[in-house]
C-alpha cells in the first residue's frame, strides 16, 4: 500500500492516519541516513522487514511516497 509521508526534523514518533504518515526522526539528512532511519522506524511500526518498505519518490525531499508491502 501506498502512503503520503511528512517528515519531521528532530523528533521521535510515527503517526499514522489513513493514507498518510507523519513521523519525526533525529537523523541529519547527509549521505541517506534519514531515509534508512525512515524505513527502520516504519518497517518497525507495520511488522515488516526493511526490505518491504520502499521510498517511491521524493528521496531529497521532506514529503515522501513510501510503499509497504
Amino acid at each position: 500500500m501506498k502512503y503520503g509521508l511528512r517528515v519531521k526534523f528532530n523528533r521521535n514518533f510515527v503517526k499514522v492516519s489513513g493514507t498518510e504518515i507523519e513521523i519525526g526522526i533525529t537523523s541529519k539528512p547527509q549521505k541517506g541516513k534519514a531515509n534508512a532511519e525512515i524505513i527502520k522506524k516504519l518497517a518497525k511500526h507495520f511488522g515488516v522487514p526493511s526490505s518491504g518498505v520502499r521510498i517511491v519518490s521524493g528521496l531529497k525531499s521532506k514529503n515522501k511516497i513510501v510503499e509497504i508491502v
